[in-house]
């Protein structure tokens, strides 16, 4: 059975527009923070959806938005590690004889 009963504070009950707890929850409370999520829900929605049109317009220019999504995700992650992950991804490449593990440079081939 659950207890309800309006609260002024944790010690005092009071009548008219006090917050009504139940089992120590503040209704009010609560539902202005689902209110809140809720309202940021719609809002992250809205955005996906521009974002989508932005390319969907950029492939109607004739750009690959895979590559342009590949391009946005490199952009958060950090220098160092993006490095490590590039250099990873080469000595993978040079096990399976997909790449030279050292490339010659223009500067080199001219020396």
């Amino acid at each position: 059975m659950t207890v309800l009963s309006i609260e002024k504070d944790k010690n005092e009950r009071v009548s008219g527009t006090a917050t009504i707890r139940t089992g120590g929850i503040a209704g009010d409370q609560l539902r202005t923070i689902i209110e809140r999520v809720d309202r940021l829900e719609e809002e992250k929605r809205n955005l996906a959806e521009d974002i989508k049109e932005v390319f969907t317009e950029a492939k109607g220019n004739g750009f690959c938005v895979k590559t342009i999504r590949t391009i946005l995700k490199r952009r958060k992650i950090q220098r160092s590690e993006l490095e490590e992950r590039e250099a990873l991804l080469e000595t993978y490449l040079y096990a399976l004889g997909e790449l030279p593990l050292f490339h010659s440079t223009k500067e080199d081939d001219e020396d």
